[in-house]
């Protein structure tokens, strides 16, 4: 890869997060302080992100693997998305943002998968490599955050109240426009397959991708996503909101300190893999979410910070060790025919199926242990650290990854051959 390409990569995943974390993290308690929204109404705006990763990812894989540039088509998206989040920021009522939020989830999912598709074409080993990539989404994620809470200074309880949250959403319109015009610099990914003659349904669906659930492990790995997933939901919904009732200053700047851990495991990964293999790396990603709410369950704002602080700084053992390490390992078995459905499929799996289903989950726990005034948060945490730890324990006896150092070694010794075929030509 080459210096300039590597640049455009990390530039590329900073603002792929910047965007996302600019509106994302603040979102509910946006809605229950300015739009007076419940936990059933906060439940429905968080599910757009997994209907939009249900619906979209396949049809963007199917076109990013046979019609179109994956980087042109994140171009547009993004250009799309800046529209719909001008749109957000001046909505003035649950029921007028809400189509927007729809919307905006259904065209910014799917680039996700085409970020990663566009790394991965550049690179020889993708388990060695994404990670220095992958980073600079997390220090993008980081950046918004510091921005919100340290520099704007929209999250503190006198500036909730009057409505600051709502640049979050300007801030994310003016970063998605960058982006789209960027996006157009980027190495460029053709597709890697075009059919010709007649394409069969599976084929105009881009279903093909469905195709790896006949591995044992990978549909195990696919069950095993959409159940973390559940657990994963209740920290995307209620952390912000739990931190700010609870009286945590700068709570989006503090949450910040879980990116700062992903950036330092996302580092680490490569050893970890080499050290002791995806199957105990996976583990390890999960067991953190079970500890992770417990902490929470028992922090407060008082003496018990340092447990919500490590709680936070948890969030790096358990994004990276499972959902990083889990693209890295649906690349390796999807090789390049199908890299970007493939993508999406474990993008439907995460946070599609699994996240659609924790969202409603969260949203009926939030209700129930609410009095009308404060949330019985040590109850409403242990559901979801119990859930972790039952999935755990089920993928601990069933997940094996034999043949998972075979595959990434027989990609990278392709790659190898493709590239002195090229110079040979040349």
């Amino acid at each position: 890869m080459t210096t300039a390409n590597r640049f455009k990569l990390s530039l590329m995943m900073f603002l792929e997060f910047f965007v996302w974390g600019s509106w994302y993290v603040t979102l509910g308690t946006f809605l229950g302080n300015n739009l007076e929204a419940n936990g059933a109404q906060l439940a429905a705006a968080f599910s757009t992100q997994s209907f939009g990763a249900i619906i979209a990812p396949f049809i963007i894989g199917l076109i990013a693997d046979r019609y179109f540039n994956a980087e042109k088509i994140l171009s547009v998206l993004h250009l799309l998305g800046a529209v719909l989040m001008y749109l957000m920021y001046q909505a003035d009522s649950f029921t007028a943002f809400y189509p927007f939020v729809l919307v905006y989830m259904l065209i910014y999912m799917p680039t996700l998968a085409l970020a990663n598709s566009v790394s991965f074409s550049q690179m020889k080993d993708p388990s060695t490599e994404f990670s220095s990539i992958r980073v600079w989404g997390t220090i993008g994620w980081i950046a918004s955050g510091l921005m919100i809470s340290y520099f704007f200074v929209w999250d503190s309880p006198g500036a909730i109240g009057e409505g600051a949250l709502r640049y979050t959403f300007l801030m994310a319109s003016i970063s998605s426009v960058v982006l789209g015009l960027f996006a157009l610099s980027l190495p460029a990914t053709p597709p890697a397959t075009k059919r010709a003659g007649k394409q069969t349904l599976s084929d105009l669906l881009g279903l093909d991708a469905l195709k790896l659930l006949k591995d044992k492990d990978f549909a195990i790995f696919f069950v095993s996503s959409v159940l973390i997933c559940i657990p994963l939901a209740f920290y995307y919904q209620n952390a912000n909101p739990f931190l700010s009732e609870v009286g945590l200053s700068n709570p989006t700047g503090k949450m910040t300190i879980g990116q700062v851990s992903e950036v330092l495991f996302l580092l680490l990964m490569p050893f970890f893999f080499r050290k002791f293999g995806l199957k105990v790396t996976l583990i390890v990603g999960m067991l953190a979410w079970v500890v992770r709410y417990v902490l929470f369950a028992f922090g407060d704002a008082g003496e018990g910070t340092y447990l919500l602080l490590i709680g936070i700084a948890l969030h790096g053992i358990c994004y990276d060790f499972f959902f990083v390490s889990g693209q890295i390992y649906t690349d390796s078995k999807a090789g390049p025919r199908y890299k970007s459905a493939a993508q999406g499929l474990i993008t439907l799996a995460t946070y599609g199926i699994g996240m659609l289903i924790g969202f409603w989950i969260a949203g009926i726990v939030s209700d129930l242990y609410f009095d009308g005034t404060v949330h019985q948060w040590e109850k409403i945490w242990l559901i979801p650290s119990g859930i972790a730890l039952v999935v755990t324990i089920l993928f601990t006896f069933s997940f094996t990854d034999n043949d998972f150092r075979k595959a990434n070694a027989l990609r990278k010794q392709e790659k190898n051959i493709q590239e002195s075929s090229k110079l040979s030509l040349e």
